[in-house]
């Protein structure tokens, strides 16, 4: 076989190795040396508002549960959920037959004890007259008898009828104190059952809303057990759970806007009520209450809402998003597009917001930031090319 037919069966041989190795080269090309795709910002000046966001629910500042006091049947509910009530309006009713009958029968015992109290008191009177009288006759007797014109069996009958009716006037007061006792005790008694008859009605102690009601007329309800929520509306807010590093940029009637769940597009201006002063020691959150100016349309105690405090504001400064902020050892920087390349740039920040964040140092207005492309998790190297997109 001459020489140049061995050497083409010896490229035919290494031809799909020498494919193979272009390949690989290519694919090393394309990983080590082509640039990265990334998503570019370019610096501008604009405003910063420092907020705070926090996840919460609406709440009333005061609500109550209305409940009986006593034991009874519940006779009527005269309110329904979602009304709206004034203060000292009858809500809901128990049966009062046979609390008014109580009444009825402690009227009659305090009417019966002035009574007795009248006739202890005329016998008083008849005690003193009786007295009076015996006092003469012993007097009378006592004279004859030092005139010896009376008989000493006189006297001593004179004498035994004045300490009779000394004893019998005694007697006579001491049924007129306990007659009044008496009295006393059937006012109270008296005093106790109206109370109790007053119990069977329940009022609502403000004006305000009914948010639920859970019990209707017929079955018996015991004390404590819930008829009615009830929630004063002269103050609702957002209590709101907050990350305890926000607590220091934090404090009282700060400018704040509520968004709820229901109507995610819009936002409702409030200001901060007052803070937590304890903190969830799983979470490290503690609540701060934001009181809401204009409620929505429909609204629901208890339902879903985010707040954003703004703790600060600043305008015409150099700001950029916060997602392409990097941090390295605990210092903030950004990757900067230096002519297709990514470098690395410590910088200073200052007013930090959920949209935009402020750059005191490191970075002028027109330069161009870059950050990985969404779903790319290698992240960016110094020096590396990079394609903005």
């Amino acid at each position: 076989m001459t020489q140049p037919t061995m050497k083409r069966i010896s490229l035919r041989k290494l031809l799909p190795w020498l494919v193979v190795a272009a390949v690989i080269l290519f694919a090393v090309y394309r990983i080590k040396f082509s640039p990265t795709p990334v998503t570019a910002h370019t610096i501008a000046t604009g405003e910063v508002r420092g907020e705070v966001m926090g996840t919460g629910t609406l709440e009333a500042r005061v609500k109550t549960t209305i409940s009986p006091r006593i034991q009874e049947r519940l006779a009527e509910v005269l309110v329904d959920q979602g009304d709206p009530v004034r203060s000292g309006q009858l809500l809901a009713r128990l049966d009062d037959a046979e609390t008014r009958q109580q009444v009825a029968i402690a009227e009659a015992t305090l009417t019966a004890a002035r009574a007795t109290v009248e006739r202890v008191q005329s016998d008083e009177a008849r005690a003193q007259a009786v007295l009076h009288q015996a006092q003469l006759d012993h007097n009378r007797s006592t004279e004859l008898l030092a005139g010896k014109i009376a008989a000493q069996a006189d006297f001593d009958k004179t004498s035994e009828a004045l300490h009779v009716a000394e004893a019998d006037l005694k007697r006579s007061q001491s049924a007129i104190v306990e007659a009044q006792s008496q009295v006393l005790t059937a006012e109270k008694n008296l005093l106790y059952q109206k109370e109790h008859l007053a119990f069977t009605e329940m009022h609502s102690p403000y004006d305000g809303l009914i948010t639920r009601r859970d019990r209707d007329p017929g079955g018996v309800v015991v004390p404590g057990a819930s008829i009615l929520q009830l929630v004063a509306t002269n103050e609702i807010w957002v209590s709101a759970w907050v990350d305890e590093t926000a607590m220091a940029g934090l404090k009282a009637g700060q400018p704040a806007r509520v968004v709820f769940r229901s109507e995610p597009a819009k936002s409702y201006a409030g200001e901060v009520a007052r803070l937590g002063r304890e903190a969830d020691r799983e979470t490290r959150e503690f609540v701060v209450d934001v009181r809401v100016n204009e409620l929505p349309e429909n609204w629901t105690i208890g339902q879903r809402a985010e707040v954003f405090i703004e703790t600060g504001h600043k305008a015409n400064v150099v700001a950029m998003p916060p997602q392409f902020v990097r941090w390295r050892e605990n210092k903030p920087g950004v990757f900067v597009n230096d002519h297709g390349q990514a470098r690395w740039r410590g910088v200073t920040l200052g007013l930090r917001g959920l949209q935009n964040v402020e750059v005191t140092q490191g970075l002028s207005a027109g330069e161009q930031i870059v950050r990985p492309v969404e779903g790319q998790k290698q992240p960016l190297a110094d020096g590396q090319r990079i394609a903005p997109k």
